[in-house]
């Protein structure tokens, strides 16, 4: 790259190259427009040179700088998480792109393509940005990988400063570039309407005089968003989509217009608290309406208007277009190649309509939602060429609502027999239950009135239980019940399939399954979490109680990766139903084991500690440390990821426990992967004598040595099993003749750690692995253990000791599957 000072012309970003390390960062910016430090952490950014007050908040680029060769898809995680951290968009108005440069390449990104991720609720920004072990580093890291993906149909670009430094330049000079013309009032467009809204909703919002309050106004079916719409999307104050549910008219709102008994139109006017004071004030700083190309993406986006609360009970979520693309793939699949002119459609979930894209037979399809400015978006899009009729698409609350209130031409179909075998009930519903994370963890209350209390629920509570609480399952079994015969075409979690709280719901709804593809939760907007989304296509008409059925599984990019054979489990005994059986209430308590779940989604609650304050905590004690071994090995040895996530472990057959190499396997695992602290008590879980440390004094406990050489004697049950575990003796094994060359790697590793920390002048004797590294890595602000220590030491004999216990783990992992605990 000539680094001599070209320039690329007036009014244009780049007119010289800096080198790397130096303060202001890649570019010195020429006529118009200057670099700027955001009192926000943000490395490098860059402004129009104005004078006017309403730009001094605006911004063209934010980005993230390296000096050295840096992963693109890693510095723009640290870029997202230094934005969402300092709630940098809550000050600034968001810039078209995002980028990140090293010394050798340079990245642009459009922002609009980043609001799911900066709209994600319940995420942890207060993490270090530059962390990159955190679990929210690595959820954006893959978030923005797909992002990234080459098949992405997002406009993001990389060049090398050497080999493309033309087309860099130009790039730089045709989406960079200030007008001579440039007015006074600030650009509104898809990158930052959400943040505008957010501003509207502290200026505007409490200016409207809406009856009896806006928290009213919600469990009525209108949001603020409608209003914030209705005043973007116009000029002079009079609203241009004249469809949308809340129209601004000069200087009040009309909101819900519809015909009447008599043919007349009526509506209920809003008006303003200041005599529209705050409303003039706010759009004096913004130009309105957007450009034309931004309206439908604004009116389609609709959803992230909408609170988190009325999106999890209506279902205001935004199904990807390459899941709709799939799923009308599949039900073609199922039904033919010509099943859009053989069969209706009806999606009586639409939202705003986005699963219907694609579907070319407009006369059979018909679109129903709960909230008639939903209808009205429809509507608008109608007018903007959307391929529905304004008949078939109507306001209907399906979990409420007779059909008698249905178009008679839907009702036709439903009443007619033949015709209904030809309906396709085509759906993403909303999902939402009565339980949150916090209910599971204690620390929470169960949602009040999400899932509960409507006709359905009500209807249907006693036949199928605690599926009851889910509103998904509440549609399918209506359609069921009420719609028999027709097909079934849905997105939703696994549970209808696999959960336990489901299997009173599955002995009623007996459809048969003809076709299902599993894609991941999280690239569904704003779904938090690791987990299996799946399609399913059923056939009501056929009675059959699902089994299993091999599932297509498709990776972020849509690309087929696989299949996974995934099963009904209500004919199986579960793994905790195979440890109560080990249960031991006699023996000295040497540790408590939490036992919660039988599935992979609760994985992170199995743990061993010395604390006895969790719920489905039970006491280890030497006569069954080696079936808590067993289970915390199995339950652990394979990584959780989102496909197995809903996978049930089960009460496993006999062979493990004539298996000493595997019981052997599984203590020594067990040993390296535990919570135990020597603060709550007497740690029994040392693994080593004191010499093999060279300890500065003498253990409180040597029993885990005693154990493992068959020092201490186990009493075993004798109704487990005809075999060794079931018999009433009592037995010692020498685990010792039993190491396999993995766990002795294991064994040698944590030695040469637990050797190094006892060298420490003020070591705990009886510190246990956790105590070690609390004591390496110490705690971050917020009270969490960090992931890295100080001591360059201590991190490679703590990644040493970590790698042998994952080559460990791979051993382990085929005997899960050979003695039952899991099914391949």
């Amino acid at each position: 790259m000539d680094k001599s000072n070209p320039q690329l012309g007036s009014n244009t970003l780049a007119a010289q190259y800096i080198f790397p390390g130096q303060s202001q960062g890649l570019y010195r910016l020429g006529g118009g427009i200057s670099t700027k430090l955001l009192t926000d952490p943000i490395d490098f950014s860059v402004k129009p040179k104005s004078v006017e007050p309403v730009l001094i908040n605006s911004y063209l680029l934010w980005a993230e700088a390296k000096a050295n060769p840096t992963d693109t898809t890693k510095m723009l995680t640290q870029l997202v998480l230094t934005i969402g951290k300092a709630k940098t968009f809550d000050n600034h108005l968001p810039p078209p792109y995002l980028g990140c440069f090293d010394c050798e390449n340079i990245a642009f990104i459009p922002y609009h393509t980043m609001l799911n991720i900066f709209g994600q609720n319940d995420f942890n920004w207060n993490v270090a940005p530059s962390d990159s072990n955190t679990k929210e580093f690595k959820q954006v890291y893959t978030q923005i990988s797909s992002i990234l993906n080459p098949a992405s149909k997002d406009e993001t670009v990389l060049f090398n400063f050497e080999k493309d430094e033309k087309e860099l330049k130009k790039f730089i000079s045709d989406n960079f570039t200030l007008s001579n013309t440039e007015t006074s009032k600030i650009q509104i467009n898809k990158n930052n309407f959400v943040n505008v809204y957010n501003k509207w909703l502290k200026d505007v919002q409490p200016s409207i005089r809406i009856g009896l309050g806006w928290d009213a106004a919600k469990k009525a079916g209108i949001i603020d968003g409608d209003f914030y719409l209705a005043d973007l999307l116009s000029e002079e104050n009079i609203t241009i989509r004249e469809k949308l549910y809340v129209l601004l008219q000069t200087d009040r709102y009309v909101v819900g217009r519809k015909i009447n008994f008599l043919g007349l139109e009526e509506s209920s006017t809003v008006s303003f608290r200041d005599g529209q004071k705050a409303h003039k004030q706010f759009w004096a700083k913004y130009k309105r309406p957007p450009l034309p190309e931004y309206w439908d993406y604004i009116v389609d986006r609709r959803d992230l208007l909408v609170p988190q609360d009325i999106r999890e009970r209506k279902g205001s979520y935004y199904t990807p277009q390459i899941w709709v693309e799939l799923s009308q793939k599949y039900i073609a699949d199922a039904l033919g190649e010509n099943w859009q002119d053989e069969y209706y459609v009806w999606d009586c979930c639409a939202g705003t309509g986005n699963l219907l894209l694609g579907l070319t037979n407009k006369n059979n399809i018909w679109a129903s939602t709960l909230d008639q400015a939903d209808v009205d978006v429809m509507l608008d899009r109608i007018q903007n060429g959307a391929n529905l009729w304004p008949s078939q698409v109507f306001q209907f609350d399906f979990l409420n609502d007779e059909f008698e209130k249905l178009p008679k031409g839907l009702q036709d179909i439903i009443n007619d027999e033949e015709k209904r075998k030809k309906l396709v009930v085509y759906i993403n519903p909303p999902y939402a239950e009565a339980a949150t994370a916090g209910t599971v963890q204690g620390t929470g209350i169960n949602k009040i009135g999400v899932s509960k209390g409507n006709r359905t629920h009500i209807k249907y509570k006693k036949e199928i239980s605690n599926a009851a609480n889910e509103l998904f399952a509440q549609f399918l079994i209506r359609i069921y019940k009420e719609i028999e015969k027709c097909i079934i075409a849905n997105f939703s979690t696994l549970k209808s399939l696999q959960s336990s709280n489901f299997s009173d719901f599955r002995k009623i709804f007996k459809a048969k399954l003809d076709n299902i593809f599993l894609v991941p939760a999280n690239t569904f907007d704003n779904v938090k979490g690791e987990f299996p989304i799946g399609f399913f296509v059923w056939d009501t008409e056929v009675d059959e109680i699902f089994e299993q059925i091999p599932a297509c599984v498709y990776d972020k990019n849509g690309i087929l990766v696989r299949k996974k054979m995934v099963r009904n489990y209500d004919n199986y005994k579960y793994i905790n139903n195979w440890y109560k059986n080990h249960y031991d209430n006699k023996g000295k308590e040497i540790g408590v084991l939490n036992t919660r779940g039988n599935d992979f989604q609760n994985q992170n609650y199995i743990r061993v500690s010395t604390e006895n304050n969790y719920n489905h905590t039970n006491i280890i004690t030497s006569n069954n440390l080696i079936p808590t071994s067993v289970y915390v090995a199995v339950r652990h040895c394979i990584p959780a990821d989102w496909l197995n996530d809903r996978d049930q472990f089960l009460f496993p057959n006999e062979k493990w426990e004539t298996d000493y190499t595997f019981q052997a396997d599984c203590l020594t695992y067990t040993l390296f992967n535990n919570n135990i602290q020597s603060k709550y008590g007497t740690n029994h879980w040392i693994p080593f004598l004191e010499k093999e440390v060279s300890a500065q004094d003498k253990f409180t406990s040597n029993f885990m040595t005693g154990f493992i050489a068959g020092k201490i004697k186990q009493e075993q049950k004798p109704e487990i099993t005809p075999s060794m575990f079931a018999q009433n003796v009592t037995t010692a094994i020498n685990y010792q003749e039993y190491f396999s060359t993995e766990a002795k790697a294991v064994f040698d590793a944590g030695r040469e750690l637990w050797k190094y920390y006892h060298k420490q002048p003020a070591c705990n004797v009886n510190a246990s692995l956790y105590d070690i590294r609390e004591h390496f890595q110490n705690r971050d602000e917020s009270g969490r253990m960090k992931t890295t220590s100080a001591d360059d030491t201590y991190n490679k004999l703590n990644a040493n000791l970590r790698t042998a216990i994952k080559v460990l783990a791979k051993k382990i992992e085929p005997k899960v599957y050979e003695y039952g605990f899991l099914k391949e």
